[in-house]
């Protein structure tokens, strides 16, 4: 079974349209004879989220730590616990393609570091900003960029990295930093990339829209 993971605080928002195109993802796994189940972690949530996953047939676990690397360890626990072998992480202001889940089982990689991508700008980002972000960002095979939005790894390897740490951000680059250590073979492509939100709102201190603002700080 491939477990899916979202973290959520607050993100009624864009919570549907992240869980339509996973739900779109899954349809294509499934076809392909592959078993999926999406989880949504709402974690202290004050919104409408868990009615909007629940309007999207998804599973919902629900926490109230406000720490997303606790959200994501307790929604990956939680799919090891049914049986998954492959957990594939994204977050509730992203949208994966169709074919996110196949490609990162085509790989038969340990673990699948994507990129991801801003499709729409929000109009408080500069020309300037959008430059340095373009410049900075090395969108191809082969990048080192790490991404809850776009991670997958497979149970054995999770597992053995001891999982997602309780932090506070960057729960994801701890991970990946682990997994190398006990030479789990990652995959770093640029062929699934995932569509971000530039919100400047961003719901984890330390996280990708901070990074944007610092853009403009430069």
């Amino acid at each position: 079974m491939i477990g899916v993971v979202v973290p959520a605080h607050n993100e009624q928002a864009l919570l549907g349209t992240c869980l339509a195109a996973l739900n779109n993802a899954a349809r294509h796994a499934e076809d392909a004879g592959e078993e999926v189940q999406i989880l949504v972690v709402l974690d202290a949530c004050s919104d409408g989220s868990r009615d909007i996953a629940l309007a999207c047939g998804v599973q919902t676990l629900e926490v109230q730590r406000g720490n997303v690397g606790y959200a994501r360890g307790a929604g990956a626990a939680y799919m090891l616990e049914r049986g998954a072998r492959w957990l594939a992480c994204t977050d509730a202001d992203s949208t994966v393609p169709a074919d996110w889940l196949l490609h990162q089982l085509a790989f038969k990689a340990d673990a699948v570091c994507g990129t991801v991508r801003v499709d729409e700008w929000q109009a408080e980002h500069s020309v300037a900003v959008r430059q340095r972000y373009q410049g900075l960002y090395h969108d191809k095979d082969g990048h080192r960029h790490i991404h809850g939005a776009n991670l997958g790894v497979c149970a054995k390897a999770y597992r053995r990295a001891g999982g997602f740490a309780p932090l506070p951000a960057h729960e994801d680059v701890h991970l990946v930093q682990a997994l190398q250590k006990t030479g789990a073979r990652i995959v770093w492509t640029a062929a699934n990339s995932v569509s971000t939100s530039s919100r400047l709102d961003c719901r984890a201190r330390g996280g990708f829209g901070d990074y944007l603002k610092s853009l403009a700080q430069m």
